[in-house]
């Protein structure tokens, strides 16, 4: 009888401390439960506390005293590239303006002016004003992209070539760079100069893309695509050496001799596409038997002086994925990196001193990588 009652008290205690323990849990379940969700709630609010906001609330909030960027681009009888970029950049949401450089013979044709004009318009239609200008040019010079244009609203330029086609995002992720440092070049394209490794610290050697690819280090990004601030367009116009200058315009007609005569052999002997390219790549020795020289394109290389010469910083390269949508340009042409080369040497010597800063800082938009 005892024995019996004895094993109805422990079940009943052992019922009731299963009980209380099943309770606790649950309690303490939804204990975990509500200190979760405040958790999330608290994260989700996290900016606000903090005086965090996102990308978009910045822009939205501060449209009134941050300014955009206008577009300088350099083209040359290429329409349907010019076309094509147009039609892109113009949908970029801060943009304020593009300035073409023309340095044609003819001006541009009412055709061309009102399709550009069209697709602006339509590329703007959510209550931006872009205003699209051109800058007619009497002279030929690869000096006239960095021609002082006095009507420029914003403080911002993005200097870019008519093949070349970087995503918005990666352009309006370039101005923020700018913004925090707009004394200086940013940009998507970096090259680096190189003391001879003879030892002659008076001759230096041009280094294109793949020894930024392999060192890690730059000391100019190239003006097809970057940014820089306006008044360094008023110091080239106006206070870059005549010398230099000269040095740049003076013998520009064989390039432009040479793309002739090879158009005129497409024409009118319809060669084969090898055959085409062997004359193009040999078109430099057709320029150095007449005394001209075929890869002078250094204004880019003279910008990066001028900017270094004034800030004494190096600039800033920026990632971007660049999709290139004409061909490929002289300097896949032989003796191109030679020639840059002594760009580079004979502005050191105009200069002074090498002005160009190493750096092997590099802005990526954390936004967009999971590890960074």
């Amino acid at each position: 009888m005892r024995g019996s009652v004895w094993n109805r008290r422990t079940v009943q205690r052992l019922r009731q401390l299963l009980i209380s323990t099943v309770g606790s849990m649950k309690v303490k379940l939804l204990l975990c439960c509500c200190i979760g969700f405040t958790l999330i709630v608290l994260a989700s609010r996290a900016s606000d506390f903090m005086g965090w906001t996102s990308h978009t609330a910045v822009l939205e909030r501060s449209s009134d005293s941050r300014k955009g960027y206008s577009i300088v681009m350099n083209t040359w009888k290429r329409y349907d590239l010019l076309k094509q970029s147009i039609s892109h950049y113009s949908r970029c949401p801060r943009l304020d303006s593009i300035h073409i450089v023309w340095s044609e013979p003819s001006p541009p044709s009412d055709s061309l002016t009102k399709f550009l004009d069209h697709i602006v318009h339509l590329n703007t239609r959510d209550g931006r004003q872009v205003e699209l200008k051109y800058d007619i040019n009497k002279e030929d010079s690869l000096n006239n992209r960095f021609k002082e244009i006095k009507v420029l609203r914003t403080d911002a330029v993005f200097s870019i070539d008519d093949d070349v086609i970087f995503p918005c995002s990666s352009v309006e992720f370039a101005f923020d760079v700018w913004q925090s440092a707009s004394d200086t070049m940013v940009g998507f394209v970096p090259r680096m100069h190189w003391v001879d490794p003879k030892g002659d610290k008076n001759h230096y050697i041009y280094g294109g893309w793949w020894s930024v690819w392999w060192t890690g280090t730059y000391s100019m990004v190239l003006s097809k695509a970057a940014f820089f601030h306006k008044k360094y367009l008023s110091l080239y116009t106006n206070e870059m050496p005549a010398s230099i200058k000269e040095f740049i315009t003076k013998n520009r007609f064989s390039l432009l001799l040479c793309y002739l005569l090879l158009t005129l052999i497409y024409i009118s002997f319809e060669l084969c596409a090898h055959a085409s390219a062997w004359f193009l790549f040999n078109c430099k020795y057709f320029s150095l038997n007449i005394g001209l020289d075929f890869t002078r394109n250094c204004e880019d290389i003279a910008m990066s002086f001028l900017v270094a010469n004034v800030t004494n910083a190096p600039p800033i390269w920026v990632k971007g994925k660049i999709f290139e949508i004409g061909s490929t340009g002289i300097s896949t042409l032989g003796g191109h990196t030679e020639k840059r080369t002594n760009c580079v040497d004979r502005f050191v010597a105009e200069f002074g001193r090498m002005p160009l800063v190493p750096t092997s800082v590099k802005a990526v938009d954390s936004r967009n990588i999971w590890f960074w």
